[in-house]
């Protein structure tokens, strides 16, 4: 009986939110919320909350570094099983694959959320509640976006929604550092290739949707030379040196703030020894931009920055003894999908049903890859706060944290028809 009277109020508070804002929206967005099923299924994702959070914690206590999300994709793929999705699989990336049929199938919608993290083996991926707070290394990315990609497809089956279309549910690899996107490219590109209609991504926190995809090209850049001792062979040209140099004349390079446009050298490494002369000396170097002409532009000032830094070391020494090797580890596609294309209208009608104050966001998500190639994409945000992302001190507020699982919800109904 409580469980009933939990339920009716959640519907009530529904209806009321539906009232309010039909005159805001497209027009099918507000009765589709209103439809019994879909009303239940919205009323259900509230209710199961405790159980999305348990899912939450227990897929981030599984560790999914960069290259190594088998054992997480083994639970994923097992959830998905359990729900009742047919034609559960790996392909050949490793996404976790499992299909919901609808009457036809198409409109055919993907909604997924990617399965790895930033942290290397050996992370303490144990999770610490403090009151609402959830506390750990991907706890709110994207451990709580496959949370919510479950509780959507927990909360369609026992409130029984059938769609028009069929929509597709992925649990995919690669999204971060240096897995390129190679999941989503995957699905694109072999698994499901010429099938999407239509795609969204649960990614991160907040009540967000991603319009602008961030491209970005990524660069190891390996400088080579002779080495030696530190004192015996005093004068052969040093990796470490060429690098310093390319690394100053980088850190002067202008770029406009609008596109916003990017630039970090993220690690660095080489040598064997403080009294060597490194024989290599290496950098790894992020460039972003909302522009491909202004991508390719800060490629092209980068490149001469590395040279430069090569033939300026070899002239100080008056040998031309460094080399250099520059090889594209990471090559993410930048675009932008219009605020006003379907989609993205849709999204934010079933953010006003449902009372949340959306906002356009601009990012690097799995999103990229469709948006390149003109399939309708997007990103959207679960929907609660989160602090400290790609930090191991990352942390979780779980208040009213199924508000993005509603969220979720309503654009996988309302786009898969």
């Amino acid at each position: 009986m409580s469980r009933f009277r939990t339920t009716c109020a959640i519907a009530a508070c529904l209806a009321a939110a539906v009232a309010s804002a039909r005159a805001q929206e497209p027009a099918s967005v507000g009765p589709l919320a209103n439809e019994p099923t879909v009303k239940a299924a919205l009323a259900l994702a509230r209710t199961i909350e405790p159980q999305t959070i348990a899912d939450q914690i227990r897929f981030c206590e599984v560790p999914a570094p960069p290259f190594k999300e088998a054992a997480r994709a083994n639970l994923l793929r097992a959830a998905f099983a359990d729900l009742g999705l047919e034609r559960v699989r790996l392909d050949s990336a490793g996404n976790v694959i499992g299909d919901r049929p609808g009457a036809a199938l198409h409109p055919h919608l993907v909604i997924a959320a990617h399965l790895d993290t930033v942290f290397p083996e050996g992370t303490d991926v144990r999770v610490r509640r403090q009151g609402a707070i959830l506390r750990g290394p991907g706890i709110g990315d994207n451990c709580r976006g496959l949370a919510e990609l479950v509780a959507v497809i927990r909360a369609l089956r026992d409130a029984h929604v059938h769609t028009p279309g069929s929509v597709t549910f992925v649990a995919d690899v690669g999204e971060e550092g240096l897995g390129d996107l190679r999941g989503i490219k995957t699905l694109f590109g072999e698994t499901m290739k010429g099938q999407i209609d239509r795609f969204v991504s649960i990614d991160s926190d907040g009540a967000n949707i991603t319009t602008r995809a961030i491209g970005s090209h990524r660069y190891r850049v390996t400088f080579r030379g002779p080495g030696g001792h530190s004192f015996a062979s005093f004068g052969t040209p040093n990796p470490a040196g060429a690098m310093g140099r390319a690394i100053a004349k980088i850190a002067e390079i202008r770029v406009p703030s609008d596109p916003r446009t990017t630039f970090n050298v993220g690690r660095v490494g080489g040598g064997t020894s403080v009294n060597a002369i490194p024989s290599d000396a290496w950098m790894e170097v992020d460039l972003r931009s909302g522009s491909a002409v202004e991508l390719a532009a800060l490629e092209a000032k980068f490149q001469a920055a590395v040279d430069a830094g090569v033939s300026e070391e070899n002239r100080r020494w008056g040998k031309q003894s460094i080399t250099v090797s520059k090889e594209l580890v990471g090559d993410r596609p930048a675009g932008v999908i219009s605020t006003d294309a379907p989609i993205v209208q849709t999204a934010l009608a079933a953010g006003r049903v449902l009372g949340l104050s959306i906002v356009m966001a601009e990012g690097s998500t799995d999103a990229n890859v469709p948006i390149s190639m003109g399939v309708p994409a997007i990103t959207i945000g679960t929907g609660a706060e989160g602090a400290g992302v790609h930090a191991d001190t990352e942390s979780f507020d779980t208040t009213d944290a199924w508000k993005g699982t509603q969220n979720a919800l309503l654009v996988t109904v309302a786009l898969a028809r």
